[in-house]
């Protein structure tokens, strides 16, 4: 037989597409020539290929062999298809019987030893193969746990080439020790908590107050949705280190309930930093599908823990302010990857020294803010990543950064501070939910804001309370937090109290605030009436929500 079949996933941004492997060898000059957009990875993969089956101890056709991708339109990038083309290679040659290729995608990167290599993008790859209708995926035994998450496929971990042409003569059974198969109809709750432990750096079986904590960490709603509280591990990130500040706490914890965007505005030292990263620590786990749809970005983005597939825990990323606008947004000259703000899907973006930041690094997060997905276009492709996160903007008063108070040495004057500001763009900060202001703590408001300071078990507990009143409320609608509420349907559906409007509307007719503006007051009152557990907001949660958007202290 001189023509076989093989079949493998192109991934475009975080969407797996079926490929075709057309493998066919026919007398003429010696020559492995590969056609269907392959990009300069996949063309190195001959001589990999090349290497990989002789080293295998498998024959080489010498003859010419062509290798076509199909759809020749999709762009095909990276080493993920070297199984897939090796094995085709070795069905045209009939060393191995083509028909046990049907039904089944190879993904995984060829050794010049014969060796299967793990490559980036292996969950996205085997949801995509299940779609299409594939019922099994050969993998590297490292990405098995990845493929695994997938439990309609059955996974072929396979350690080298040699196993798994063994593994395919042998009719697809399992009788070489090297590939390990895992059966389809696999629960992915039932290792769902063991994960959650696994990457809080606990046993499945630990202490009595863990199990405590696990017990009663899922609570349902009427429409079946399951929120997670966090389990804080013993000396981690606490809420209740921040001392002095209780207004930032207050509304840490309605960003935390709600979705919604943070600006901190201080001088160093007052706990801006400190605030944002202790933000995680309030936010419940994720549900299983928004762990798997987390985990798909950071398995595209090469960045999945070692042995731990699945991410469960809320995405915190801190990139730093000289980060270029494909790091933050996306993109990249090759391969196109997903940015920080892809990667910070279901969690927070926190961008210390936020005027530092490049102004086109930050007017491209602009869109992702509303749409809550970032599209990346280049000649012949679109790729699409989702983005609904979190942000959490952090920015000195001026570009000193000196306390301004009675002795101050700051020397900067009026105008320099507006446009040491002004670098973030008005556009930017209208769609930022809640502005707050940092002062100077001093020693005595130290001593007495301790007795005031909650951990953040206690805090978490009230923001998933409230998350799942929002979840009863927005049953039956594609939204899961108040922040992602259409400013239409806020009007249509979910309008606030009658009378309730009256502090919004006096500064709509002063000009304070923009009707993109208002829309977000709105939702920001939501969750105050979330967390307070009334039915809907009233003139109190508007008016709070009013001054929390216009930055006016509370």
């Amino acid at each position: 037989m001189a023509l076989a079949r093989a079949h493998a996933i192109a991934l475009v941004g975080v969407q797996g597409h079926p490929v075709e492997i057309e493998v066919d060898i026919e007398n003429g000059m010696v020559a492995l020539l590969l056609v269907g957009l392959p990009d300069t990875a996949l063309r190195e993969a001959r001589d990999r290929i090349r290497s990989a089956i002789v080293n295998s101890g498998e024959t080489w056709p010498t003859r010419r062999i062509t290798v076509g991708l199909s759809p020749a339109s999709l762009p095909k990038r990276g080493s993920g298809f070297d199984l897939g083309i090796a094995m085709a290679i070795l069905a045209a040659a009939e060393s191995v019987p083509a028909a046990a290729l049907y039904g089944l995608v190879l993904i995984g990167e060829l050794g010049l030893d014969g060796r299967v290599r793990p490559v980036p993008g292996v969950l996205p790859a085997a949801a995509a193969a299940a779609a299409a209708g594939f019922d099994a995926v050969a993998v590297a035994t490292e990405n098995a746990a990845e493929a695994a998450l997938v439990p309609a496929l059955r996974v072929v971990a396979t350690p080298s080439l040699s196993a798994f042409t063994a593994y395919i003569r042998n009719g697809r059974r399992a009788g070489d020790a090297g590939v390990q198969v895992l059966e389809p109809g696999r629960d992915l709750s039932s290792f769902y908590p063991a994960m959650h432990d696994a990457e809080s750096g606990r046993s499945p079986g630990g202490s009595r107050a863990a199990a405590a904590a696990g017990a009663g960490a899922r609570s349902r709603t009427s429409a079946g949705l399951a929120i997670a509280a966090p389990a804080v591990p013993a000396g981690a990130k606490d809420l209740a280190d921040l001392v002095g500040q209780p207004v930032a706490r207050r509304a840490a914890e309605i960003c935390a309930a709600g979705g919604h965007h943070l600006m901190l505005l201080g001088p160093p030292g007052v706990g801006k930093t400190m605030l944002a990263e202790r933000i995680p620590t309030v936010l419940p786990r994720l549900d299983p599908a928004a762990a798997l749809e987390v985990s798909a970005i950071h398995s595209v983005a090469g960045t999945l823990p070692p042995g731990r597939p699945l991410l469960v825990d809320p995405p915190f990323c801190a990139p730093h302010h000289t980060a270029t606008r494909a790091a933050i947004v996306g993109g990249g000259s090759g391969v196109i990857k997903p940015g920080a703000a892809s990667l910070a899907h279901h969690g927070c973006l926190f961008l210390d020294e936020a005027p530092e930041f490049g102004r086109d690094v930050l007017d491209g997060l602009r869109q992702p803010l509303e749409s809550g997905e970032v599209v990346v276009a280049r000649a012949g492709v679109t790729a699409r990543f989702p983005a609904r996160f979190t942000l959490i903007m952090a920015a000195n008063p001026c570009a000193c950064a000196s306390v301004r108070t009675a002795g101050s040495a700051c020397g900067c004057t009026a105008l320099a501070r507006r446009r040491y500001l002004a670098r973030l763009s008005g556009p930017l900060l209208d769609r930022v939910d809640a502005k707050i202001e940092f002062l100077p703590v001093r020693r005595a408001e130290l001593l007495s804001d301790r007795a005031f300071t909650e951990p953040s078990a206690a805090v978490a507990e009230r923001v998933r309370a409230a998350r799942l009143r929002t979840a009863a409320r927005l049953a039956g609608t594609p939204w899961r937090l108040n922040a992602e509420i259409p400013g239409s349907e806020l009007r249509r559906r979910f309008a606030p109290a009658a009378g309730a409007l009256a502090p919004l509307e006096r500064a709509m007719d002063l000009g304070r605030i923009s009707a993109r503006g208002v829309d977000r007051v709105i939702r920001l009152s939501w969750t105050l009436a979330d967390l307070a557990g009334q039915p809907r907001p009233g003139a109190a949660e508007v008016g709070y929500a009013l001054g929390l958007w216009l930055g006016i202290p509370q």
